[in-house]
């Protein structure tokens, strides 16, 4: 089904401009972030060998003490901070930031913040 809403295509459009010029590699994966209303998901992806190396999300059962909504900034923090924490396990300690799209003001600009201070760089 086609996407018509006018702010999802002018996203879409965004988000492959984007992806033109960023790309993952195994010594700097990629941070992907999506966002809903009602959750945020963020991944390490290393594209060339188009595999995930770390993921965290609202929905994850790591955050299941979260409480409340869970499409709001605290929660963008946590789920930061997690995914950090995964990547860093896995000896990830450097990313390219993909925002997919979305500006980097709310809840996107949480959770890089949330990574970088957990040692995250980007």
């Amino acid at each position: 089904m086609a996407k018509t809403n006018p702010r999802v295509v002018a996203r879409n459009r965004r988000r492959v401009s984007i992806r033109k010029h960023l790309s993952g590699t195994t010594e700097r994966p990629r941070l992907s972030v999506f966002r809903t209303t009602s959750h945020i998901y963020a991944q390490v992806i290393d594209d060339s060998t188009g595999t995930t190396l770390a993921a965290a999300s609202t929905r994850s059962k790591a955050l299941g003490s979260l409480k409340g909504h869970k499409g709001n900034v605290e929660a963008a923090k946590a789920v930061g901070k997690l995914v950090a924490e995964n990547a860093m396990k896995v000896g990830v300690k450097s990313v390219v930031f993909d925002r997919n799209g979305y500006i980097y003001h709310g809840r996107v600009a949480a959770l890089a913040d949330a990574a970088r201070d957990v040692g995250l760089k980007f």
